[in-house]
């Protein structure tokens, strides 16, 4: 039997990752609009179609296209639930509203001296000045894809909710799905989407967390990976722009490097599992339980890693290692093989 690999995995990615308010997050105030947002989408053409012929897979494997412009644009991570509808985060505000601090490297002293993300915003006020306006316009949204017909293609398309383009937001990176829920990450919130009404719209918005991306960093560095863990929790990701939460009377804090992290599915009980980590991606448990990510290498002579997550491990990256370059690049990163595999004579 030929099994097929649907290619909503072609949606490619222009990245490579809900308002009753839970444990002090603070509530946000939408700002004013002419109308719907609106984004430029392309229209249909057969590129998606033609890149799939171009993906080599095992053999007893096939690609298809399932999606492309114009139901959707710009897909960074999706997730589908237990209907097969697929929830898909779109981002139109990869540098237009979300920066890298590559491109504004007078901003990195403040940027790395930031330990909230109020900090963040008071330093992005500061640099950008009369400008402020623009870096609000463009939207993260959800996208919802259905297959109302049972053809294998997406026929239906809503959006499922937007409105995240505020001055801290960032790039919505995560989703998952169950049982009427719908958990998105969109730095620097942690949100509870529901569609009670039926109607394809999240009508109802929870904010769980509230303080992710401390620093401008890296663009893409963002809060991914959101999977159910063998325990119920809610397990995700954090890339190395860190966080300062408010939470239920306590402070959970890692402000410069990447961590895993997991909560309930109503927020509750969040807490830091393995910190270290410079932009851990998707998480995955062995059928033991184990649980593993893979994490970016720096771009100066590191490798990308599979990481065995480890309940309080720390795997040694720090956000400033980034911008090392003397007298070895990465600093403790690569002097200590901090990266490496298990070694004699290791570090740690």
């Amino acid at each position: 039997m030929v099994r097929r690999l649907l290619a909503s995995l072609l949606i490619f990615s222009t990245c490579s990752t809900v308002l009753l308010v839970v444990g002090g997050a603070p509530p946000k105030k939408e700002a004013a609009s002419a109308g719907p947002y609106a984004p430029k989408i392309s229209p249909f053409s057969n590129e998606a179609s033609f890149a799939s012929k171009r993906i080599q897979v095992p053999r007893g494997f096939e690609t298809s296209l399932f999606a492309a412009e114009p139901l959707l644009a710009n897909p960074v991570c999706f997730c589908i639930d237990l209907k097969n509808r697929f929830y898909v985060a779109e981002t139109f505000r990869l540098h237009d509203g979300v920066p890298d601090v590559r491109d504004h490297m007078d901003w990195l002293d403040d940027d790395l001296a930031s330990r909230t993300v109020e900090d963040r915003v008071a330093m992005m006020k500061k640099h950008i000045g009369k400008d402020l306006p623009k870096w609000t316009v463009e939207h993260e949204r959800i996208r919802l894809l259905e297959d109302t017909t049972g053809s294998g293609k997406a026929d239906r398309s809503t959006v499922f909710a937007d409105g995240f383009h505020h001055l801290a937001d960032g790039i919505g990176a995560g989703l998952l799905a169950r049982d009427g829920n719908v958990w998105y990450t969109c730095i620097p919130d942690f949100w509870l989407l529901r569609d009670p009404k039926g109607i394809g719209v999240a009508s109802e918005r929870r904010l769980l967390h509230h303080g992710y991306g401390v620093h401008v960093a890296f663009i893409g560095h963002d809060v991914h990976g959101l999977r159910f863990g063998p325990d119920g929790k809610i397990y995700f990701s954090s890339g190395d722009r860190g966080f300062h939460i408010q939470t239920e009377g306590r402070t959970v804090s890692c402000p410069d490097t990447g961590a895993v992290l997991r909560c309930n599915p109503d927020g509750s009980e969040l807490e830091i599992i393995a910190t270290g980590l410079r932009n851990p991606q998707e998480l995955a448990f062995d059928q033991y339980g184990n649980l593993f990510t893979g994490d970016n290498n720096a771009d100066h002579g590191d490798k990308a890693r599979w990481v065995y997550i480890v309940e309080g491990g720390d795997s040694g990256w720090r956000g400033s290692y980034q911008y090392h370059r003397m007298p070895v690049a990465l600093g403790p990163w690569n002097a200590e093989k901090l990266w490496h595999p298990a070694w004699d004579g290791q570090a740690a």
